[in-house]
């Protein structure tokens, strides 16, 4: 069927109306966001500058056990496949374990094809019987840390202090990511003192 030069000139104005009004909007889109990103960029590189380079850890729990008896799960490091968060995550991870077995020098390493537990070393620094503990970690490209683990008996057992401090570095993206580092890494410690009270029990 057929249509008038002036119906159909109508249509065509109309479409090509519709069309770039809807260009338009579009466009309006797209440069709202590009001006957010120009000043939310800059303005978290301005907040990156305020934020400290070495970022800490820190998780408590009371368990039911002795010094002595906890101290040893965490002073052999073959022990820490029984409760470590991480060996969970990826029970298959190659690990190779110095001559040292427990105590200051024991030293063992871990490679994973799970991202959550990548590749790197510990080795105990410092090893106080029953009391403290002192380790650095090393996770290749991603950085180093430096934990440790408190025992300190009280009425109802041992409070054990798992705390570890990471050096972030100056870059700004690190630095904003050290502000979720209590979320992520503190779930995995709360879940290892679980663990390690389970196993003790």
């Amino acid at each position: 069927m057929g249509c008038s030069s002036v119906y159909c000139g109508s249509t065509g104005i109309s479409l090509g109306i519709v069309r770039k009004f809807s260009y338009l909007l579009h466009m309006q889109a797209l440069y709202i966001l590009l001006g957010a990103m120009a000043v939310l960029i800059p303005g978290l590189f301005i907040v990156s500058m305020f934020l400290p380079a070495t970022v800490k850890v820190r998780r408590t729990r009371v368990i039911p056990a002795s010094p002595s008896r906890l101290f040893e799960q965490v002073n052999v490091l073959r022990n820490w496949e029984r409760w470590s968060p991480w060996h969970q995550v990826d029970p298959t991870m190659q690990l190779k374990y110095n001559e040292t077995s427990s105590g200051a020098g024991a030293r063992y390493t871990w490679q994973s094809k799970h991202r959550q537990v990548g590749k790197g070393s510990m080795t105990i620094t410092e090893s106080r019987p029953d009391e403290f503990i002192a380790t650095d970690m090393q996770f290749m490209e991603q950085g180093a840390a430096k934990a440790s683990f408190r025992f300190e008996p009280v009425n109802n057992g041992t409070l054990v202090t798992w705390e570890v401090a990471m050096n972030m570095g100056q870059r700004p993206v690190r630095k904003l990511m050290g502000l979720m580092m209590d979320k992520w890494v503190g779930k995995d410690f709360e879940r290892g003192l679980e663990n390690l009270e389970k196993l003790v029990k």
